[in-house]
């Protein structure tokens, strides 16, 4: 059974359509990576998944079960949007880390707030903040960071702010981790320092959907790979066919741009 199922979501702002029966399938431990120009509804996929969002149309089933299904809009309620979040973690392009908190309490603060809903909190308070203290202390120190996690954002580089990001979005263990294109905004020096961590993630097993312009990036960790353009999936395949054999006359003007820069 299919970790992540996305069935025909359509997407509109307006009379633009963004997204237009947009599907595929990612098995446990998969990685997808998502490539296309820009405006080709890439992010507004993303959005959509992580449910910030709400498609006009399709079905998005996470482990069989159906968290959104445009023709039943009893699904759609805030309660059922925060709980579906909890499947996905989105990284976004520019970090988005809270200034106040430390490294260490930006990647604690969900797994904080959501400990307050449990029955057993007052009783079990110090166990469980200790338990999530622990936890966020080791997915710094697996993104390398076990030397920074008390300091706050603006005194680490770009690259630093972006490895809390992702320690902070596995921090609840979602299903499917997304990434939207994690390394535009750092400088050219800082990027491989993220894509290793990824790299490191893919080899974990790590299921993950990743947007992404680094063609050579996805071509070496990616299963599956998706070429949009417009707002439809022109392309799809393993990386072998999509770079190596595309078969769409938009796929291979795309791949020669840029093989030109």
């Amino acid at each position: 059974m299919s970790v992540l199922e996305v069935k025909n979501i359509s997407k509109s702002f307006g009379e633009t359509e963004v997204l237009k029966d947009v599907g595929f399938t990612l098995e446990k431990g998969e990685v997808i990576a998502i490539i296309g120009s820009s405006g080709s509804g890439k992010t507004t996929l993303l959005r959509c998944l992580n449910f910030l969002e709400t498609p006009d149309g399709g079905q998005i089933i996470v482990n069989g079960e159906t968290l959104f299904d445009a023709s039943n809009r009893t699904l759609c309620s805030e309660t059922d949007i925060r709980k579906n979040r909890l499947h996905f973690g989105l990284v976004f392009q520019s970090f988005n880390l809270f200034p106040q908190y430390t490294a260490l309490g930006n990647v604690k603060l969900a797994g904080e707030l959501l400990a307050k809903q449990r029955d057993d909190y007052k009783e079990q308070r110090r166990q469980i903040l200790q338990d999530i203290e622990e936890k966020a202390c080791e997915l710094l120190r697996q993104v390398g960071l076990s030397d920074k996690m008390h300091l706050y954002p603006h005194q680490l580089s770009g690259g630093q702010q972006q490895r809390v990001a992702i320690a902070r979005a596995l921090a609840l263990a979602p299903d499917v981790l997304c990434f939207d294109e994690p390394t535009s905004a750092l400088d050219p020096e800082l990027t491989g320092e993220v894509l290793k961590v990824i790299r490191s993630l893919a080899e974990k097993n790590t299921t993950m959907v990743i947007v992404t312009h680094e063609m050579q990036f996805a071509r070496d960790v990616a299963d599956k790979v998706v070429f949009m353009d417009d707002g439809v999936v022109v392309e799809a395949g393993t990386p072998e066919q999509v770079f190596g054999n595309p078969q769409q006359e938009r796929t291979i003007r795309f791949l020669e741009r840029y093989s030109e820069q």
